[in-house]
């Protein structure tokens, strides 16, 4: 799908909740790699210790991440995922010691409605590696994490 394609219709409010996937360029798997999965990690908290965002439910899949999150008050949606994939991309090509792309361009997200609940969309999101086949218990992958535990 083009990248304009993915902003059309696009709504960012603060203090709005999103669930967002972004994939990896050519969806590699570096996060196969558990020390990349960290670095991801890492820069998720940053955002939300900054404030940026408030961080509910998340995963990352061997090429992508699904994430849940509250908006903060002055930052919309692309700033906080174009700040999230730079930084994080910067922390993955040092450490890999390259210079390639690792994210795709654009994300998908979709603003909660107010019907949703948000325990069901984090229950799916956190989900992923077993609909994937790769865990049989979600207990026995790492890179997962919901602020209800």
């Amino acid at each position: 799908m083009p990248r304009d394609d993915l902003l059309k219709g696009r709504f960012s409010s603060p203090g709005h909740v999103y669930h967002v996937t972004t994939c990896t360029e050519a969806r590699r798997p570096l996060f196969r790699d558990f020390s990349c999965a960290r670095l991801v990690v890492k820069e998720m908290q940053a955002l939300n210790d900054s404030e940026t965002l408030t961080s509910l439910a998340w995963v990352i899949m061997p090429d992508h991440v699904h994430w849940l999150f509250q908006l903060g008050n002055d930052r919309t949606l692309s700033h906080a995922m174009k700040g999230f994939k730079a930084s994080s991309a910067l922390s993955i090509n040092r450490f890999l010691n390259r210079r390639d792309p690792v994210w795709q361009r654009g994300f998908y997200d979709h603003a909660l409605r107010r019907e949703e609940d948000l325990r069901t969309v984090a229950r799916y999101i956190v989900g992923n590696p077993l609909r994937a086949g790769l865990v049989q218990h979600i207990g026995n992958y790492p890179l997962w994490d919901a602020i209800w535990l």
